[in-house]
């Protein structure tokens, strides 16, 4: 396992990747760290016969999420990887979509432990994780530098390896593409994230705003986001 890798030839959005690891329709699905429920709708209404269980520690994106009337075969909770509100050996697929390094790192190693309580024997793991590089990262880095909390990631996943909590299934890097109208669009997504605090002072803000706008063109900003997934079965 290598937390990064120096040359990535696969560019393609994350259900690329997802969709041809994993077979998902009559599955029970966990969903740790949901955010907006962007990808719970996509897995949700892609296949036949998905249940989903979608967690999220943001009350602010959970209040949200509970509004959503048109995804029947999902429940929404509010809660972390930490404390899994679901019975032993209930759910066949669990997926961490980059949020594995928003835990805390005192719980990092307990939300293992939960995932395989939860998980059915022979259930698989699907972690996904930012590798620290790439042009977004060198904007985000300025105001929100996540490159211990990533290490203590993949650290985590290692651990459970070797633990044998999990085996390795498959470890693989691809560029999940990226895009904004412009700064304005940034900001709310990723300065103004409910989930954090981020505060930059008006210095800070010109800096990120000017770093930004280098990849400005027509149709808005593009960043290839390099993203490493880790495949793991109880």
């Amino acid at each position: 396992m290598k937390i990064a890798s120096e040359q990535i030839d696969v560019n393609c959005p994350e259900s690329d990747i997802y969709n041809r690891l994993l077979s998902l329709d009559n599955k029970h699905i966990l969903e740790l760290g949901c955010g907006s429920a962007e990808i719970t709708r996509n897995i949700a209404t892609a296949g036949a016969n998905r249940k989903i269980t979608a967690l999220e520690v943001d009350d602010i994106a959970h209040e949200k999420n509970v509004q959503i009337t048109d995804l029947p075969n999902v429940t929404f909770a509010l809660s972390g990887a930490q404390n899994i509100p679901l019975q032993d050996e209930t759910a066949d697929v669990v997926f961490m979509f980059k949020s594995l390094h928003h835990v805390p790192l005192e719980l990092m190693d307990a939300s293992m432990h939960e995932i395989r309580r939860v998980l059915k024997p022979g259930g698989l793991v699907y972690i996904s994780e930012p590798i620290f590089a790439g042009e977004f990262n060198e904007v985000l880095r300025l105001f929100h530098d996540e490159k211990k909390v990533r290490e203590a990631a993949f650290d985590t996943i290692i651990k459970a390896v070797d633990d044998n909590l999990f085996s390795l299934v498959e470890e693989t890097f691809f560029n999940s593409p990226m895009q904004f109208e412009n700064f304005s669009a940034f900001e709310n997504k990723i300065i103004k994230a409910t989930h954090s605090d981020h505060k930059l002072d008006d210095n800070l803000y010109q800096q990120v705003k000017q770093r930004f706008e280098q990849h400005l063109g027509d149709d808005g900003a593009h960043f290839m986001m390099p993203i490493r997934v880790d495949l793991l079965q109880k």
